[in-house]
């Protein structure tokens, strides 16, 4: 089988057999050697060809080959994140009804569930029957299966087709126009944003990926002690794109302001996940990180929007790309064209449509403007309607601030926690800055210090880098209550 994505890369195989198109801290491989590899792979998926397959691993050229032969053989892909528990590993591999599970690392999912292994040399990585799955009517034409990262203990499976993830790197190619690029892969291959984004599209765009594991990269999940090998992979690879949530933006921009040069071969550095402030993007750029904000979800295979060189406004999430179309309804956003197949285990109307539970509008030049979730407004026991992402971004523009969730859902005001290298005099000092810019009623009145970053492997944060708010609250319910037990008056 033929998906568009790997037609396209045919041709440019047949076109510059030779050229260098994908490299790890071992060796590269050029399109005539990847294509071949594919080939293998591809040959012993073949038996499973309609099957649903999950991969577990980290970010390689193996896991690049799997993706690719996975399209080549007719099989179903299911990337799964690493930092999903044993019991959302086994919910996901069953729910989606697979028959097996490539990986590269133990597991530890129940003995009861897993079958014979073998040792795949042509991955390098271990095949594992699933045992007691039963087949799942999937939509048609799905080709590959993401996880949402939502605030359940069981993620929704979205279902996309290879058309889907086609077009919007065609977009992004065509917004972009750049040309032979070399991205460095920072966030996990699983996330799609990094899938489509940073794999698919550099690769048509006649490019070369570099892919290191996520040790070699020093970001893990969190970068906890790790910054200097992030900055040192940066610094020795030299590519000329990235994709960043906002915490990884955050700790380039304190290094850059402590002294570190970024290297001058980026050209584009995307940020997603949550709302950016403006400010912060305007400072990094003046620290020669050429910082782009969008916004995108799975349900659209990832961007639906994008600010680049061209067409740029900070503080917005970008122009709407080309192959969708946005309507407002009732303030929140729709999209209108590229929609998913439908979610494992419901029956969806093909209506090409998403209503994406984001709040936003598009502004008079055409820029799309996002308040925060529809569903995660905080409503003050004064009635006020507050998105927690506009007020957390404003604290978030400093640079030694990593991490602030707000709350204050049915409470008289708003607390947060903040995990920050700031002293206590320090962070007082900033968050009286920034309540001056928000309205009484959703300034930061109280905070608790995060001795430890939210993690998503701890389950606090998606993939992406986003709060899990329920979970954050359940886990912090305790230190929250006490702060609101205090005499306190809100202002409204």
């Amino acid at each position: 089988m033929n998906s568009k994505i790997l037609q396209a890369f045919e041709k440019l195989a047949v076109e510059q057999p030779d050229k260098i198109c994908v490299l790890d801290g071992v060796q590269q491989r050029t399109r005539q050697q990847l294509m071949q590899q594919v080939e293998a792979v591809a040959a012993e998926l073949i038996q499973y060809q309609h099957q649903v397959i999950g991969l577990l691993a980290d970010n390689s050229v193996q896991w690049l080959i799997m993706d690719l032969a996975a399209q080549r053989a007719g099989v179903i892909l299911l990337p799964l994140p690493l930092f999903f528990t044993p019991d959302q590993l086994q919910h996901a591999l069953q729910s989606a009804g697979a028959i097996g599970l490539i990986h590269d690392r133990p597991l530890m999912i129940d003995n009861n569930f897993l079958g014979e292994s073998h040792f795949v040399k042509s991955l390098m990585m271990t095949f594992t029957a699933c045992l007691n799955t039963s087949v799942i009517a999937l939509p048609p034409g799905t080709a590959k299966i993401t996880f949402t990262s939502g605030s359940t203990a069981d993620p929704k499976g979205v279902c996309l087709s290879n058309d889907n993830q086609y077009q919007v790197c065609q977009s992004l190619l065509t917004v972009l126009q750049m040309q032979n690029v070399r991205h460095l892969a920072l966030l996990p291959l699983s996330t799609l944003l990094e899938n489509i984004a940073g794999l698919y599209t550099p690769l048509l765009s006649g490019g070369e990926v570099i892919l290191l594991s996520m040790e070699e990269t020093g970001f893990s999940g969190s970068l906890s002690g790790k910054l200097y090998q992030l900055l040192t992979t940066l610094s020795h690879y030299q590519p000329e794109s990235l994709i960043l949530v906002p915490e990884l933006l955050s700790a380039l921009l304190l290094a850059a302001e402590q002294g570190w040069k970024p290297p001058e071969s980026i050209r584009f550095i995307a940020v997603g996940g949550s709302r950016v402030a403006s400010e912060m993007i305007e400072r990094a750029r003046k620290f020669g990180l050429p910082v782009y904000e969008g916004y995108g979800l799975s349900e659209c295979s990832s961007v639906v929007s994008l600010n680049t060189p061209t067409h740029d406004k900070p503080g917005t999430a970008g122009k709407v790309l080309p192959h969708v179309v946005i309507q407002i309804e009732e303030g929140e956003i729709v999209v209108n064209g590229n929609a998913f197949l439908g979610y494992i285990g419901t029956a969806m109307p093909q209506l090409n449509t998403v209503s994406t539970g984001d709040m936003g509008y598009l502004d008079q030049d055409g820029f799309l403007v996002i308040h925060g979730r529809k569903k995660q407004l905080l409503i003050s026991s004064y009635g006020r309607n507050i998105n927690p992402e506009w007020v957390e971004s404003e604290a978030l523009a400093h640079p030694e601030i990593m991490q602030c969730v707000l709350f204050g859902d049915a409470k008289p005001y708003c607390t947060a926690l903040i995990h920050t290298r700031l002293s206590d005099a320090e962070l007082e000092n900033w968050l009286l800055q920034v309540n001056k810019k928000l309205p009484a009623y959703a300034q930061i009145t109280q905070w608790q210090r995060l001795e430890q970053p939210l993690t998503a492997k701890a389950g606090l944060l998606t993939a992406n880098g986003r709060p899990r708010r329920d979970r954050i609250f359940n886990y912090f319910q305790n230190e929250l209550e006490s702060i609101y037990q205090e005499p306190q008056y809100g202002i409204f």
